[in-house]
């Protein structure tokens, strides 16, 4: 064995050097774990997949409900526009359907009033049998 010695100051220090023969004779031992059981491991990956599978059904359910949800959307933007249109379309009636705009128009058309009007003849349905005109030209 070799020893060396180091000054330092007035002290003397003397150092070994490692043993490198014990180093050589240890031997690593390598530690194997256990390995899971194969049922142990079915039930994981059976545990997984059920996991998946919820959760493939549960983003399936939204997507359908968010598909409903934009039809019902479109459906009543299309309701809203037929009433709108509706609603349009009463007012005309209401508009045609003035007495006195029917009589200007009958008017400009070069019709002019019965003085019968009152007598207005039909059959025992109610309806005229073509007998008597409102209007004569």
């Amino acid at each position: 064995m070799k020893v060396s010695a180091y000054i330092n100051g007035n002290l003397a220090i003397e150092r070994k050097p490692p043993k490198k023969a014990k180093a050589a004779e240890q031997k690593r031992t390598a530690v194997r774990r256990k390995s899971i059981p194969v049922q142990e491991k079915l039930l994981y990956l059976f545990t997984v997949v059920v996991c998946v599978l919820v959760a493939g059904v549960i983003i399936w359910r939204y997507a359908q409900i968010y598909e409903l949800n934009t039809r019902m959307q479109k459906i009543e933007a299309q309701i809203k526009a037929l009433q709108i249109e509706n609603n349009k379309l009463k007012l005309e009636i209401t508009k045609y359907q003035d007495p006195k705009k029917l009589l200007d128009q009958a008017k400009q058309l070069g019709l002019v009033p019965s003085e019968d009007l009152n007598q207005v003849t039909g059959d025992k349905s109610g309806q005229p049998n073509g007998e008597s005109v409102a209007m004569k030209k």
